[in-house]
């Protein structure tokens, strides 16, 4: 579907993005006049800093346009507005003329942009329209550009259906754990129920605490002035933060950081297992995810290990904390919000029989085996899209059939 090449394309244009593309910032909406739920009224979206602000009831633009976030901590966010939507002065919209350029070629590549260059200000960052129009894009012919954004586009929609079909089986994993750990509609039920601490559960269920059933670690950071303990390449072992959990999937796979083996060694940094179910308790509260390999993490996250000849499972305890109301738990302030690792431990959990805890493993797993599947399909497809964005944009790869 790609050729490669080394040189720059016969009839692509050199040019700065003001040449060819009208930029024009939003204006000021009032929060009073937004919907936050898309009624029959008001149904056009309103695009703002980082994404959807709400609906109203008019739109500025007919057609998908990009743009990017002008102003604030999100500076430089790229998205596509819906085909009718409005955008807030704290975003800059990419008016397109569809006859000589794509809005998605446009699209993908202010994606692949850095607009670091053009942000001024420290107190509020932003992005002016006359600094944004100097930015150099390179196009080919029309023809061309739709090719690539179709290639691009491919991939996103595939990743798109992989997370919508994820969705739909963690939805469909929570309501069994309902059904089963709440409701008390496990396969043999009689409805007979005893007293607990956690009001009536079926007899021969028991309860217990967190750190009774599970072993629960916690990460650990070197200084991090002592600079070589830490490196953005593949030494050592992946070491997990909050923010690499709120960017992964179910399933961790990627970080930002590593942890060498000397650091490990040296500040004794606890190992999590692979299969691993982990928790953010600091700052972010209530973060999770599963690991897919021997991994490291911060002191903010916590590991919890199945015990030997338990019958609990990873995929038990991660539904079991996605259920979790963290919120009645925490302590907050202007900076954090954290619950620690005694409280975590202190948690109380339900214990059902042995039997019923086999027989909900063996209901659920597969279900979790087609969510890690999905997971390294997205990390694939994502991969392979991060590479080829830059060089289609370049012209160093090439589409089938316009290699010169």
């Amino acid at each position: 579907m790609i050729d490669q090449t080394s040189t720059i394309p016969k009839g692509w244009k050199m040019t700065t993005l003001g040449e060819i593309v009208i930029l024009r910032q939003g204006r000021y909406i009032p929060d009073d006049i937004l919907s936050i739920t898309k009624d029959t009224k008001r149904i056009f979206p309103v695009f703002g800093g980082g994404g959807l602000r709400g609906y109203t009831d008019f739109f500025e633009y007919e057609k998908r346009q990009p743009i990017i976030t002008c102003r604030g901590s999100g500076c430089g966010f790229i998205q596509r507005t819906d085909a009718k939507s409005s955008i807030t002065n704290s975003s800059i919209a990419f008016e397109v003329n569809e006859d000589y350029l794509d809005a998605g070629f446009v699209y993908y590549w202010a994606l692949g942009r850095d607009f670091s260059d053009v942000i001024t200000g420290s107190a509020q960052p932003q992005i002016t329209i006359g600094a944004l129009s100097t930015k150099l894009i390179l196009t080919p012919t029309l023809p061309e550009q739709r090719a690539i954004a179709a290639v691009l586009s491919s991939l996103d929609d595939k990743i798109e259906f992989l997370r919508k079909q994820n969705k739909t089986l963690e939805t469909t994993a929570q309501t069994i754990f309902k059904e089963w750990f709440v409701n008390f509609n496990f396969p043999g039920a009689n409805g007979k129920l005893i007293d607990s601490e956690l009001g009536k559960i079926p007899e021969r269920w028991r309860t217990g605490k967190i750190g009774e059933e599970f072993d629960i670690t916690i990460g650990r950071t070197p200084p991090r002035l002592e600079t070589e303990w830490f490196s953005n390449k593949p030494i050592g072992k992946k070491w997990i933060s909050i923010k690499d959990i709120g960017n992964s999937e179910m399933y961790i796979s990627n970080t930002s950081e590593y942890l060498t083996d000397e650091a490990i060694e040296k500040f004794n940094i606890p190992v999590i297992p692979e299969n691993t179910a982990i928790l953010s308790f600091k700052m972010t509260v209530g973060k999770l995810a599963i690991t897919t390999e021997e991994m490291l993490s911060n002191e903010a996250i916590a590991h919890l290990k199945i015990k030997k000849n338990s019958n609990f499972s990873t995929e038990f305890i991660y539904l079991f904390l996605k259920d979790l109301d963290f919120n009645s738990l925490g302590s907050t302030s202007s900076i954090v919000t954290a619950i620690n690792s005694t409280m975590i431990k202190a948690l109380d959990i339900l214990v059902p029989e042995d039997e019923i805890i086999k027989k909900f493993n063996a209901v659920i797993q597969p279900t979790f085996k087609k969510l890690k599947n999905n997971n390294s399909q997205i990390q694939t497809i994502s991969t392979l899209r991060s590479m080829l964005l830059p060089k289609l944009m370049k012209g160093e790869v090439r589409v089938v059939g316009f290699n010169d």
